[in-house]
């Protein structure tokens, strides 16, 4: 099947996906973007996906008439168009929204309060990555980041365009044989993997870090993205027994785990059997884990 476009309201061919040398997404890194999973013909949480992207780019200054309506319109007609996702078929769909045209955003370099702007909107429909059995199988390893995340930046926990570091990272990981990394912030606490959330099992229970807008009244912003994923999996945990906490995490708490895993739209739940050169409970992924991927897959298939 081929591979679809939705380019600022027009469907197109993604080889003719094309954006202005002078957009600010591509001069500046200015913008935000959502990775969301296509499954029998829909979005998995396309709305919770569309309402982070909304609160983003409210809070970050992008547009604050983002409207969402027509933006879930544009995904599935890509989705539709591509045809990826009918039947057993799964798509990697990815919503890109930029600051558009330089031109538009000239006044503020001098001062003046920016004026009403177009932003660059792009949906991009290709075949969802295929992973390996083995790694949900038998886990991945992950190396410790050595870039750390930090409270005090205002554009952490949002997934803005600014992603080279996170990419680094991976290019570090699998450079030593290991399947993610884990962040850390400059506090020293475990945040998420480089794309992914991160939880810890231990004694029955499910351990994930705070998240943006998860902190008390007064605390520091935590540097971590809520992601859909981890929200689903929050939902799943207390119908099979098992307690939930957020909070923040320590490096001893992801050594002592019984079980440890990874979320993200697109692998959905990943074990991790080794952290570093440091062994997780058994050195197997988990029976919680592989419940919990299980029940996401479900998930998938039901929700979408």
């Amino acid at each position: 099947m081929p591979s679809t476009a939705w380019l600022n309201g027009a469907l197109i061919d993604h080889d003719d996906a094309k954006v202005s040398a002078f957009d600010a997404g591509f001069q500046h890194a200015l913008g935000l973007f959502e990775t969301m999973h296509g499954a029998n013909g829909r979005v998995f949480r396309v709305e919770k996906h569309l309402g982070r992207l909304e609160r983003s780019a409210r809070e970050l200054g992008l547009s604050e008439r983002l409207r969402t309506r027509p933006l879930e319109e544009a995904i599935q007609q890509a989705l539709d168009a591509s045809g990826l996702a009918k039947g057993d078929g799964r798509a990697r769909v990815k919503l890109t929204i930029t600051g558009g045209d330089l031109n538009m955003l000239a006044g503020a370099r001098t001062g003046e309060a920016p004026a009403g702007h177009d932003p660059t909107v792009l949906v991009s429909v290709t075949p969802q990555t295929p992973y390996p059995d083995e790694m949900f199988d038998k886990g991945v390893g992950v190396l410790i980041a050595p870039a750390k995340a930090n409270p005090f930046d205002p554009m952490a926990g949002h997934k803005t365009l600014n992603y080279w570091w996170r990419l680094r990272t991976l290019q570090e990981a699998a450079g030593a044989g290991m399947g993610e990394a884990l962040v850390l912030s400059v506090t020293n606490h475990v945040c998420s993997g480089a794309v992914s959330n991160l939880f810890v099992v231990k004694d029955g229970a499910l351990f994930t870090a705070l998240a943006r807008g998860e902190e008390s009244a007064g605390s520091i912003a935590q540097p971590v993205l809520p992601g859909i994923t981890r929200d689903a999996l929050l939902e799943i945990a207390p119908s099979e027994g098992l307690r939930v906490e957020k909070r923040l995490l320590t490096i001893n708490d992801v050594l002592d785990a019984d079980e440890l895993f990874l979320t993200n739209s697109g692998w959905g739940v990943l074990p991790v059997v080794r952290v570093e050169k440091e062994t997780i409970g058994t050195g197997e992924p988990g029976a919680t884990t592989a419940m919990l991927r299980a029940r996401w897959l479900e998930m998938l298939t039901l929700e979408a």
